[in-house]
């Protein structure tokens, strides 16, 4: 080898080392800067359940709710969220409902600051049952149900199990059938893979909740910046991200959806077109399998109607709701 020829091949790994020295660094400066370590969530109450949000304790599971509004409303509605998501995903509604009504959310177990199920638990059956206890809890006889995607399938298992306490249920792009996903959001895709699972526990980007949020809005109502803050903090609430991978990991299932009995109550399905989660024939499968449902669609509205709250979504929710 000549001499020329040895200088070239030591620059080349001199410059070779540089490029994977910078790369180790990048590498370490990314994991340093997305490490989220769990919070307790005595450390995520001041900011995220004001009042009026409690505490019920059922059992071993300590579950965070809202209550309020017209406190002699004989007829309360009940608001359940989305798989991931918490009771903030209603604050646009909660406040106008409850100028006439009473209104109580929830978040459900493995989400907001409820936290895990004790049982790793996650099936709609069972939420379900705990909807229930709730309303025993609360002594409300019958409510009309709202349900955004996993909820609005937990709201169809509580209408089969105690079709009695149910006066009617309004569904927002409700998940209920057995479905493939057109394409996961983010966050859920990556909490669904073991390996990446199992740094999402000490990892987490912001970025890539921002990239969540985005995914399941309208492009034309986009999340802003405090609600993808929340969303990330209450991620972080201790055991959320590992009853999320539990979660997804037991749904959809399609051994136990549509195990549900066709609703005898008036059913509104509002759907939001550019869902970008949800395959389309959804609504049209659910509409058969409850015929006498009333199918609203939203052409400017994606996976959380209430959350893009365009005014063809509030509006369809009211009318149904009696306001």
């Amino acid at each position: 080898m000549t001499r020329r020829a040895a200088e070239d091949d030591d620059g080349l790994s001199r410059w070779l080392l540089r490029l994977v020295g910078g790369l180790l660094i990048a590498t370490a400066l990314a994991v340093s800067l997305s490490r989220a370590p769990e919070r307790p969530v005595e450390s995520l109450v001041a900011r995220w359940a004001p009042p009026p949000s409690q505490f019920l304790e059922l059992g071993e599971q300590l579950l965070h709710l809202r209550d309020e509004g017209n406190a002699q409303d004989p007829l309360p509605v009940l608001l359940l969220h989305d798989v991931g998501s918490s009771l903030h995903t209603w604050q646009a509604w909660a406040p106008r409902l409850a100028r006439q009504r009473r209104v109580i959310s929830l978040d459900l177990p493995g989400a907001g600051l409820t936290g895990p199920q004790p049982q790793a638990d996650y099936r709609p059956t069972t939420s379900a049952r705990l909807v229930l206890a709730v309303m025993d809890q609360l002594k409300l006889p019958r409510v009309q149900l709202v349900g955004n995607g996993l909820g609005g399938e937990v709201a169809l298992q509580v209408a089969s199990l105690a079709p009695a306490r149910v006066e009617r249920l309004l569904l927002l792009n409700p998940t209920g059938l057995p479905w493939q996903p057109v394409q996961p959001p983010p966050a859920f895709l990556v909490a669904r893979l073991p390996v990446l699972h199992w740094l999402s526990e000490s990892l987490l980007p912001h970025g890539l909740m921002q990239a969540q949020q985005q995914f399941l809005r309208a492009p034309a109502t986009p999340p802003s910046q405090a609600e993808v803050d929340r969303s990330f903090e209450l991620l972080l609430r201790e055991g959320n991200r590992r009853a999320l991978h539990e979660q997804l990991l037991q749904w959809p299932d399609a051994s136990t959806a549509a195990a549900w009995q066709t609703p005898a109550v008036p059913v509104r399905i509002v759907w939001g077109q550019q869902d970008r989660w949800l395959p389309a024939d959804l609504a049209d499968r659910l509409k058969a399998r409850i015929p006498h449902a009333d199918l609203v669609r939203l052409p400017e509205a994606g996976h959380l109607p209430q959350e893009d709250d365009t005014p063809g979504a509030w509006a369809a929710a009211k009318t149904f709701l009696g306001l």
